[in-house]
C-alpha cells in the first residue's frame, strides 16, 4: 500500500516518491498493461503527451520529471489508482487460472490419462518459438500478423494460466517504420531498438552474472545474451547476439528482423532454434512441448534430440523418436514458395551448428529431414513437419491447402490423409476491444470473462439492448475520427505544412457516417486496390449526399515490393482528390497502436484476398467484440465464420482466371456496399436506431467474438496437440526411453522388409448393406503385428472439403496354403458405392506411432 501524506517532511516526501516510482516500474515491466484500459488511464494521467506519442510506460518513466512524480505521490487520488492497479496485478498473478481448474494436477491417475500419473499434471510446460512477437509498441519486435498472433498467444496463455513461455530474438532493428513522401511513395526507416528503453530485463545465472547461451559457429563461438519480458503470468525470453565480446559480423545476427541475405537468415534461424532450445533447457527444463510457430525455429527439434541422446546414451534416431512426440508445428504459409529454403552448400558450412556435434552420417540423416531428394534445397517447413507429432494449419481451408503443399513428403498417400490438421487462429480480445466495448462486455459477462472459455457470453450479449449497442458504436466511431485527425495533424505538422493546411484536418471524416476500414500488407494477392477498380463509382459511393460513406486505410508494402508501393501510391493519390479528401484517409506507419484504433472504430472491415491465399487473416476477428462487421472474400477464417446474418461475403463464384476473378469480385464488392451494407446502416426507426444493423452486430458479437477469440484457440491447441503430445512424450521417455527404443527398432524392421510385401487379387461379394472383401496378403519379411491391412476409398463425390475417406481395417485370418508368412485378410464395408471405389493397402502399424508422419510407407494393391 502506497500512502499519500499531507505536508510531509522532506524525507517522507522522498520516500513516498521512491515508493511510487518503484510501484510504477513494476507495472511498466509487466506487459499486462498492454491489455488494460485502466492502466492506459494511469499512464495518460502521468504524462498525456508522452503516453500518446510513445505508448511505452518504460520510456515515460525515464522521461517524466522527478517533480511530477513527487506531485503524484502527494495526490491521494493517484495513489489510490496506483494501489488499485498494483493490487489487481498481485491478485491476477496469484490466481491459479482456468487451466489449473480444467486440468488439475493429480487428476490423471494411471489408466485415466494416457500419460499416467505425473506430478506436473496434464502438462508441465510449453515453449512457444517464433521469429517475431507483437505485444505492443513498447517492444517493436514484429513485422505483421505472425508476430501479432504470437503476442496474442502469450497474453492468452497468461490469462488462462497455461504453463507456456515464449522464445524469440531481440532485434537491434525491428520491422521498418513507414513514411509516405510527397509523391505518395513509401519510404522506410529503421529506428534502433535500445534495450534500455524497452520493458525487458537481463537474465542472470545462479551466480548473479548475465546468462549467456554459447553457440559454436565455424571457427568461433557466439555468446548470446538473454533478456526476459514479463507478460502477466508468462515470460518471453529473447536472445541477443549484440554482445561486445562477439565478432562484429556476429553481433549483427540479431541486427534486423527479416534483414540481411540468405546466410544471415540461416544464422538467425540457427540461433532461434538451437540456442533457443538450450535456453529452454537452462531455464525451464520442465518444458515438455516445443511449439514451432512457423518453420523458422525447426532447428530446435534437432538440438533437442541431440541433447537427449547425449543425456540418455541414445543414438540420434532413437532420440528423435522420443522428442518428436513433444513437438508441435503450426504452418501459416498458403503457398509452397513462402517456405524458407537454404542451399545445400550453405547448410554444409553450418551443419555442425544446425545439427549439433554428432557424427557426419547422423548429421546428414538429420538434415535430410528437410528435403525430398538428395541435394535439394533445405526446407525449414519440411523439417518442422517431419520432426513434429502434430502439424496444424491456421484455418480449416488452410489445413486443406497445407495438405496439398506437403503432399510431396508422403508419396502415394492420399492428399486427404497428409497429416496436417488445423487450429483456426483467434485474437486476444482484451488487447483489441475499445473502452466502450469493454464496458458492454463487463456489464454482460463480468470482468473475468476472457480468462476462461467465452461461450457463455453468447446469451449475455444477446440480452444487451439496441440503444446500448448503438451508443457504443457511435462513441467508438467518434473516438476513431478524433484519433485519425490527431495523427494527420501530427504528420502534417512534422512535415512543416503551414497552419492553414493543418487546420483543414478538422474537416476530415464525420463521426456520424458509415465508416469502412481496410488495413493489410499491400501485396498483390491481398488485392488492396480492388475497391479502386472503378474510381468514379467509388467516388459516387463516398459522396452520396443522403447516405455518405467514408474510408480509412493503412498498410505497408515490403521494402523490395515496388508493386505493393505503387498500390499505396494509387490510394494516396485518390485520397488527395478534392471530391473525396474529407472522406478517404490513408494513414502511414501501420502498427499495433494504429490497428487498435481502426478495429475499435470502423463499422465494416473489408478484406479482399485472392482465395485461397489468405491462410487465416485475423484482422477481421478484431472488429467482432467492438461491434464491427465483416465484408470479405470467403477465405481464411471467414470461410468458417460467414453466415448471411453475420456479415457479407463476396467471391463465392470461381472465375476462369485471375483477371476475370478480380473484375467479378470488384463489381460484387461495389454492389454489396451499395445494395446491402449502406441501406441497412441508414435504415433508421423514429428514434434514429438502425434496428436491422444492430441485430446483425449483436449476432456477430454473440456468436463470432467468443468463437474466434484466442481462448478457444488455445483450448484447441491443448486438446488437439499439447495434451496428447505431452502424454506421448512421457510414455516414450519412461523407463530409460524404452518405448522410443522399441519404436526405432520397429522402424528398422519395417523399412528393411517393406519391399517384400505383396497384395493378391481381392475376392469381392455383395452383402445386404454393401460388400465383403477377402484378399491374400504376403507379408514376406515383416511380422503381421507390424503392419495393418486396410480397405480404402476416397471421400465420396460431393462430400465437401474436409470429408474423411473410408478406411476399414481388414482382419487377419488363417495362413495361405503353401505360402510363407501369407494370410487371408477379410472385412465388410456398408456402402452404396461400387467395389471399384475401394482398394486394399498395407500401412505400418504400432500402437505408439503416428502414421504416416513418423513412417510414411504405404503399399497398394497393383
Amino acid at each position: 500500500m502506497i500512502a499519500a501524506a499531507t505536508d510531509p517532511p522532506p524525507q517522507d516526501e522522498a520516500a513516498a516518491t521512491a515508493s511510487v516510482r518503484d510501484a510504477l516500474r513494476a507495472l511498466a515491466l509487466d506487459l499486462r498493461w498492454t491489455w488494460s484500459h485502466r492502466a492506459d488511464a494511469l499512464w495518460d494521467r502521468i504524462a498525456p503527451d508522452l503516453w500518446a506519442r510513445t505508448r511505452n510506460p518504460w520510456v515515460l518513466l525515464e522521461d517524466v520529471p522527478s517533480a511530477r512524480l513527487a506531485a503524484l505521490a502527494a495526490d491521494a487520488g493517484f495513489v489510490a489508482q496506483l494501489d488499485d492497479l498494483a493490487a489487481d496485478r498481485r491478485a491476477y498473478r496469484d490466481a491459479p487460472g482456468w487451466f489449473a481448474g480444467a486440468y488439475p494436477a493429480g487428476a490423471y491417475p494411471a489408466g485415466a490419462h494416457p500419460g499416467g500419473a505425473h506430478p506436473g499434471g496434464a502438462l508441465a510446460g510449453v515453449a512457444y518459438f517464433c521469429m517475431e512477437f507483437g505485444l505492443g509498441e513498447a517492444l517493436p519486435l514484429y513485422a505483421g500478423g505472425l508476430g501479432v498472433l504470437a503476442g496474442d498467444y502469450l497474453k492468452t496463455a497468461s490469462d488462462l494460466g497455461v504453463p507456456a513461455i515464449g522464445v524469440g530474438l531481440l532485434y537491434q532493428e525491428g520491422y521498418f517504420r513507414q513514411m509516405i513522401d510527397a509523391a505518395g511513395w513509401q519510404q522506410e526507416a529503421y529506428p534502433y531498438n535500445e534495450p534500455a528503453t524497452m520493458p525487458v530485463q537481463p537474465v542472470v545465472d545462479a551466480g548473479g552474472a548475465r546468462l549467456h547461451i554459447p553457440l559454436a559457429l565455424p571457427g568461433r563461438t557466439v555468446r548470446l545474451r538473454v533478456w526476459r519480458a514479463e507478460v502477466g503470468r508468462t515470460t518471453l525470453y529473447l536472445l541477443d547476439s549484440n554482445d561486445p565480446l562477439n565478432e562484429p559480423v556476429d553481433r549483427g545476427i540479431t541486427g534486423k528482423l527479416y534483414g540481411g541475405g540468405t546466410e544471415m537468415r540461416l544464422l538467425q534461424e540457427i540461433v532461434l532454434g538451437v540456442a533457443g532450445w538450450r535456453l529452454v533447457e537452462a531455464l525451464h527444463p520442465e518444458v515438455e512441448v516445443c511449439h514451432l510457430n512457423e518453420g523458422h525455429a525447426a532447428f530446435a527439434l534437432l538440438e533437442r534430440a541431440r541433447s537427449l541422446a547425449a543425456r540418455l546414451g541414445l543414438d540420434f534416431e532413437t532420440a528423435l523418436w522420443a522428442c518428436r512426440a513433444g513437438t508441435v508445428f503450426t504452418t501459416h504459409t498458403p503457398v509452397a514458395a513462402g517456405f524458407d529454403r537454404f542451399p545445400a552448400a550453405l547448410l554444409a558450412q553450418y551443419r555442425a551448428a544446425a545439427a549439433g556435434a554428432v557424427a557426419d552420417d547422423v548429421a546428414t540423416a538429420a538434415l535430410a529431414l528437410a528435403g525430398t531428394t538428395p541435394g535439394e534445397a533445405f526446407n525449414m517447413a519440411f523439417l518442422a513437419l517431419r520432426g513434429s507429432y502434430a502439424s496444424l494449419g491456421v484455418s480449416a481451408l488452410h489445413g486443406t491447402v497445407s495438405r496439398r503443399i506437403f503432399q510431396p513428403l508422403f508419396p502415394r498417400w492420399p492428399e486427404c490423409e497428409v497429416p496436417v490438421g488445423h487450429v483456426t487462429n483467434g485474437v486476444h480480445v482484451p488487447s483489441w476491444d475499445s473502452r466502450e466495448a469493454d464496458a458492454v462486455f463487463t456489464a454482460a459477462g463480468g470482468k473475468e470473462r476472457w480468462r476462461h472459455m467465452a461461450e457463455p457470453l453468447h446469451h449475455a450479449i444477446a440480452a444487451v439492448g439496441d440503444e446500448v449497442l448503438w451508443d457504443m458504436r457511435a462513441r467508438s466511431r467518434q473516438r476513431l475520427v478524433r484519433a485519425v485527425r490527431e495523427r494527420l495533424r501530427r504528420h502534417l505538422t512534422g512535415r512543416g505544412q503551414p497552419p492553414a493546411v493543418v487546420a483543414q484536418v478538422d474537416g476530415v471524416l464525420d463521426p456520424n457516417i458509415l465508416t469502412l476500414g481496410f488495413a493489410r500488407r499491400f501485396t498483390a494477392y491481398k488485392r488492396p486496390n480492388l475497391l479502386l477498380a472503378d474510381p468514379a463509382r467509388l467516388e459516387r459511393l463516398l459522396g452520396d449526399p443522403h447516405r455518405p460513406v467514408q474510408l480509412v486505410l493503412a498498410g505497408k508494402a515490403h521494402p523490395a515490393d515496388p508493386d505493393g508501393k505503387r498500390m499505396i501510391q494509387e490510394w494516396v493519390a485518390f485520397a488527395a482528390r478534392p471530391a473525396v479528401r474529407a472522406r478517404v484517409v490513408f494513414l502511414e506507419d501501420y502498427d499495433i497502436a494504429l490497428a487498435q484504433e481502426l478495429v475499435q472504430g470502423v463499422d465494416v472491415w473489408i478484406n479482399t484476398p485472392r482465395r485461397p491465399w489468405e491462410a487465416c487473416g485475423t484482422s477481421g476477428m478484431k472488429v467482432l467484440a467492438n461491434g464491427g462487421l465483416n465484408l470479405s472474400v470467403g477465405d481464411g477464417w471467414w470461410a468458417e465464420a460467414f453466415a448471411p446474418d453475420l456479415g457479407w461475403q463476396i467471391g463465392a463464384v470461381t472465375q476462369p482466371d485471375a483477371a476475370a476473378q478480380d473484375a467479378a469480385d470488384g463489381r460484387e464488392l461495389y454492389a454489396v456496399l451499395e445494395g446491402a451494407v449502406r441501406p441497412e446502416f441508414y435504415d433508421r426507426d423514429r428514434g434514429g436506431v438502425p434496428r436491422a444493423w444492430i441485430a446483425r452486430i449483436r449476432r456477430s458479437m454473440a456468436v463470432l467474438a467468443p468463437r474466434f477469440g484466442a481462448t478457444r484457440m488455445l483450448r484447441d491447441y491443448l486438446e488437439q496437440a499439447y495434451l496428447p503430445a505431452a502424454a506421448a512424450l512421457r510414455r516414450r521417455l519412461a523407463d530409460g526411453a524404452a518405448v522410443a527404443r522399441e519404436l526405432r527398432q520397429w522402424e528398422l524392421r519395417v523399412r528393411r522388409g517393406w519391399n517384400s510385401l505383396h497384395i493378391g487379387a481381392p475376392d469381392v461379394a455383395r452383402e445386404a448393406d454393401g460388400w465383403s472383401f477377402r484378399v491374400p496378403v504376403y507379408l514376406g519379411e515383416i511380422a503381421a503385428e507390424d503392419v495393418r491391412v486396410e480397405l480404402y476409398a476416397d471421400p465420396a463425390p460431393g462430400a465437401g472439403a474436409g470429408a474423411p475417406p473410408v478406411v476399414v481395417a481388414l482382419a487377419r485370418g488363417g495362413p495361405l496354403p503353401g505360402a510363407v508368412n501369407g494370410f487371408t485378410y477379410a472385412g465388410q464395408v456398408a456402402t452404396a458405392r461400387p467395389p471399384r471405389d475401394f482398394s486394399v493397402r498395407i500401412v505400418p502399424c504400432h500402437p505408439e506411432a503416428r502414421v504416416p508422419v513418423e513412417l510414411p510407407l504405404i503399399r497398394w494393391q497393383e
